[in-house]
């Protein structure tokens, strides 16, 4: 009866539209660095756990008011107790793993049993609870307990939640943890060296000097000596412990060159990859930003223009060559493999609008990248450069929305330049930004007072601008010169060519009146 309760009950959070949502509102925001709400957690968890060490602080010497006792006790505890339990709930899914063991005996014609998924469950609930961070997250909770002052001790785990929530701590952690085999096994020197020292000092001193009584006093003396710092509360009064002294002051200071010595050596093997990292976390931030794949002859073309990008940008290229040559030039550039699964999901693809330009001079490579992205997600915009005619109809096929041909644009512009001098240099001026002409597009989204406007309403002439077309909805039709009677829709798109001065006019115009 139970087991049966159980499953229709996992059945029922697995259908529910609304547990679903909850629960993944509470991973993001907990779990996911990409979620866009997750830094004002941060930044609340931080200020809290400011407080409550600086309240333990403020406490040694001096009477704590009765307000800020009760914001230690029942607001920040209260909230670490949530944050903990929220965490717990989120770790993995119960109801799957019941459903899942249920499936599995329906299919083979066995019988179920309640237990099995239950012991997985608690399995996998007991290495969440004792993993470092979850026991940190526990002990953190123990000093709203105010009657054993012991547990007061315990706010000190609070400053290591920290690591949590600030990035810095978990970057220099990662690099070290790199370096693990070398660093551990510098410790286990360490340890050898101040044992034995230890040992040696209270055997030669301990009967003749009367700051080494135990043995823990030569411990504490051997570790202070062989890390240098030498408070000099004890010091050697024999000639044997002396040589000691010696002995491992000069393997202190080998211990220190060897330690610095691989912690640099991590963090010039990490640089780059450090560096990259924060090119990814500040782009993410961005509502919109175009990813540029491939650093060739095109995408130094397109960069020429960059003072008209609206939005942020940054190119992958997976031979360094190019990428030194990028960043060289100025460019924000990382040596990746833009064709690779992993690469392009560290980008934020759920919550910003990205556009991919996939600019490399192998067709195979930018469908690779296309069907990579399209694979992400739908909502990605990929433009894609292809070798000839023939190719397009397979990008089109791989998903890409703009296929360019630039060796059909060249051949063009190459016959116009010879045939049509006059008109070649008139597309050029367009086409270079010059101040004899731009095009630019106006979208009726962006500047609603167009909205439901008759063509002929909108004065180009006071402008000193010439109106091409419209683009009806974003991939509907192109309508060039169409009838002055024509309405101007919310998914609208006109194109529009003038002085650059001219464009910007009309559109501040269009601005004001939103105002």
């Amino acid at each position: 009866m139970i087991s049966e309760f159980i499953v229709k009950f996992a059945f029922w959070l697995n259908s529910s539209s609304k547990y679903k949502q909850v629960k993944t509102f509470f991973y993001n925001i907990l779990q996911n660095p990409d979620y866009p709400y997750k830094k004002y957690l941060d930044s609340i968890m931080i200020f809290l756990i400011l407080t409550s060490v600086g309240i333990l602080v403020y406490e040694v010497r001096n009477p704590v008011p009765e307000w800020m006792d009760t914001y230690d006790i029942y607001i920040v505890s209260l909230v670490f107790l949530i944050e903990y339990l929220l965490r717990f709930w989120v770790h993995d899914d119960m109801h799957k793993m019941i459903i899942k063991e249920y499936e599995e005996a329906q299919f083979l014609h066995k019988p179920f049993s309640i237990a099995t998924p239950l012991k997985n469950i608690a399995k996998e609930k007991f290495n969440y609870v004792t993993s470092p961070s979850a026991m940190i997250d526990l002990l953190a909770i123990l000093p709203a307990y105010r009657p054993l002052r012991i547990l007061r001790i315990f706010v000190l785990f609070r400053v290591f939640k920290l690591l949590r929530y600030t990035k810095s701590i978990n970057q220099f952690v990662d690099v070290l943890a790199t370096k693990r085999f070398e660093l551990f096994t510098l410790l286990f020197l360490l340890v050898f060296i101040t044992l034995t020292a230890g040992i040696a000092i209270y055997v030669f001193e301990e009967t003749k000097n009367p700051n080494i009584t135990t043995l823990f006093d030569a411990f504490y003396w051997a570790l202070v000596t062989i890390s240098t710092v030498g408070y000099g509360d004890i010091s050697p009064v024999t000639q044997e412990g002396k040589a000691v002294s010696m002995i491992i002051i000069i393997s202190g200071i080998a211990m220190i060159s060897f330690v610095t010595s691989v912690i640099v050596s991590a963090f010039s093997e990490k640089l780059d990859e450090l560096k990259e990292n924060r090119i990814i976390e500040d782009l993410n931030r961005n509502d919109a930003f175009i990813i540029i794949c491939g650093y060739g002859q095109m995408t130094k073309m397109f960069l020429r223009q960059e003072k008209e990008l609206h939005n942020d940008y940054v190119i992958l290229d997976k031979d360094p060559q190019r990428v030194k040559e990028a960043i060289k030039d100025g460019y924000k550039a990382i040596h990746e493999d833009a064709s690779r699964h992993d690469v392009i999901s560290k980008f934020n693809l759920e919550y910003g609008n990205v556009t991919i330009l996939s600019l490399t001079n192998s067709d195979i490579e930018n469908i690779y990248i296309t069907l990579n992205a399209k694979s992400l997600s739908r909502k990605i915009r990929v433009i894609a450069r292809a070798s000839d005619e023939k190719m397009k109809r397979k990008f089109e096929l791989a998903g890409v929305d703009h296929v360019l041909l630039p060796n059909n644009v060249a051949n063009m512009m190459l016959l116009t330049s010879i045939n049509q001098p006059v008109m070649y240099n008139g597309i050029n001026a367009i086409l270079t930004g010059k101040n004899v002409a731009h095009m630019d597009e106006v979208s009726v989204l962006r500047y609603r007072e167009l909205l439901g406007k008759r063509i002929e309403e909108i004065d180009f002439k006071s402008y000193k601008i010439l109106f091409i077309g419209i683009q009806k909805e974003e991939e509907g039709e192109f309508i060039f010169n169409p009838p002055s009677s024509t309405v101007l829709q919310e998914e609208d798109i006109l194109l529009m060519m003038g002085l650059k001065i001219s464009i910007e006019y009309f559109k501040e115009s269009y601005q004001r009146s939103r105002l």
